[in-house]
């Protein structure tokens, strides 16, 4: 299935205008996307994953409504994502410490940018075919490192370097396109 930036926002416009059908794919669509999006930012901690993909899905259904169909899904997405993380810790009292820092300014450039209508699968067809999966398994579908690498048939390292990599490539590339 596709999650690219102009399908997940097609399906969300069709479940505005009613498709049951639409809007039930885009939910489907959206658990990988947000396991990976928190996974990435909460570490080591798979119950308030699941907790806050949960409530993410919760509000993407009940605040559809307030959806631009003008402006990029994903910012919106993330939006909602990033407040539902904030009040998942305030309800449980504990703060979550910035500890990648790098991967935190990575997935700021990508939402930044998908206002500008970048597509994540063509910056990631930019890069070599392995980096590109290795990125598309941890940072977008969730997996662990070993869970890809054991999926790839590979090492845990080559899949930390090629991401690694990977990353600081299309970071570059990022930034440039802001400019």
């Amino acid at each position: 299935m596709q999650t690219t930036e102009e399908h997940l926002r097609a399906l969300m416009i069709d479940g505005l205008d009613g498709d049951p059908a639409a809007h039930a794919a885009l939910l489907r669509l959206l658990v990988p996307l947000l396991r990976g999006f928190y996974r990435r930012l909460v570490r080591g901690a798979d119950d308030d994953v699941e907790d806050m993909v949960q409530d993410t899905l919760i509000a993407v259904h009940t605040r559809r409504a307030t959806y631009d169909r003008g402006r990029a899904f994903t910012a919106w997405l993330y939006a909602v994502a990033r407040y539902k993380m904030i009040d998942h810790f305030r309800r449980v009292g504990r703060l979550r410490p910035i500890d990648d820092l790098e991967d935190l300014l990575v997935s700021e450039e990508f939402e930044a940018n998908s206002m500008a209508k970048l597509d994540i699968d063509d910056l990631l067809e930019q890069l070599p075919p392995k980096q590109a999966r290795m990125i598309r398994a941890t940072r977008l579908e969730g997996l662990s490192v070993a869970e890809a690498a054991s999926a790839e048939g590979i090492g845990e390292s080559d899949v930390k370097i090629s991401v690694h990599r990977g990353l600081k490539a299309l970071m570059v590339r990022v930034q440039g396109a802001m400019r």
